[in-house]
């Protein structure tokens, strides 16, 4: 079964044909990291008029670089939530039309469950149940997958996102937009136990997350040297930043698989491209003997083949959309 897939819940206009859930036969994707890097951040709108412009050429070189046309596509899946509302409605749109001229059936994937669904590209001996670790610029959750199309979000973050905290950190070292791969890069030159920055303690549920509180204890150690005068090592800054973030992405997905009882873990999301998650994760599932589950870095950040992974799961459990379909800016995972 072929699906022909549309993500654009961001600023990456993608589309990908994808066979039976795993076997990707096509994945392209259009950037505009480098107009949005002039504003330090994305800008809705001008990610949403860019998409436009797009993706009627991104979908062609999908098909075409599979070797199908649409007769051989068995259904289109599309990214509706959650995501910016303008750029989402431009593939929400564009799939809808393509569905109905082509009268091939409609499926809407959420995008939090395509990044999960990414490992099963990267990793087809993978099935439910497991634990999965999502984390990017915009979400960071821990995630039972109950089924391919069922799941329960058990920690989530209370403010900032780990990838938006990257981000933000990365700004204030003064490293481009997006930060979160130069912070990586120059982490690597620093003495990760150079600075000791707070790790939060949340009441309420254990395994949720808060980034807000490292990101300001970094902005004003910057700020601090700045008026002193004094000198800071940028490197150990980041090295001693991505350590934190690291140990607790760790210790809250260690925790929740030692009490709910998974041996079998995953990590998604743009933001599992990251080294040094990596790295550290990889350590401690090893130590417990645990099998860990990563997509292969061209699959972890935001593309249309994890679209239609996922889509493909969602087709053949009967989730169907219709000419009513809409974008949602904001969506649980839960409530799909």
């Amino acid at each position: 079964m072929k699906i022909l897939a549309i993500e654009s819940s961001c600023d990456e206009t993608a589309a990908a044909v994808v066979e039976d859930g795993r076997t990707v036969l096509s994945n392209i994707v259009a950037s505009q990291i480098d107009e949005h890097k002039l504003y330090g951040g994305v800008v809705p709108e001008i990610a949403s008029r860019r998409h436009a412009e797009n993706i009627s050429g991104v979908v062609e070189e999908a098909l075409s670089a599979s070797g199908c046309t649409m007769d051989d596509i068995d259904a289109v899946a599309v990214t509706y939530a959650p995501g910016l509302i303008g750029a989402l409605l431009v593939g929400v749109s564009f799939a809808k039309g393509l569905a109905f001229a082509y009268n091939k059936p409609l499926v809407a994937v959420h995008h939090i469950a395509g990044h999960i669904a990414a490992n099963y590209i990267s990793h087809p001996e993978l099935e439910p149940p497991y634990l999965c670790l999502v984390v990017s610029g915009g979400h960071s959750h821990l995630v039972e997958v109950k089924t391919h199309t069922e799941f329960r979000v058990i920690g989530r973050t209370r403010d900032d996102a780990a990838g938006e905290c990257f981000d933000k950190v990365a700004r204030t070292l003064g490293y481009p937009y997006p930060g979160g791969k130069h912070i990586d890069e120059e982490s690597t030159k620093g003495d990760k136990n150079a600075y000791k920055f707070p790790h939060p303690k949340l009441s309420g549920c254990e395994y949720d997350f808060s980034f807000s509180g490292i990101k300001t204890a970094v902005i004003n150690l910057m700020h601090n040297s700045e008026q002193r005068g004094e000198p800071i090592n940028k490197s150990d800054v980041a090295a001693s930043f991505q350590k934190t973030v690291c140990d607790i992405l760790a210790q809250k997905l260690m925790l929740a698989a030692e009490n709910l009882g998974y041996t079998d873990i995953a990590v998604a999301g743009g933001v599992s491209a990251n080294t040094g998650i990596r790295d550290k994760i990889s350590r401690e599932c090893k130590k417990r003997g645990y099998k860990l589950y990563m997509p292969q870095f061209k699959y972890c950040g935001d593309n249309a083949a994890m679209i239609g992974a996922q889509g493909y799961y969602d087709f053949v459990s009967g989730k169907r959309a219709d000419e009513s379909l809409n974008a949602v800016a904001t969506l649980s995972l839960e409530d799909i």
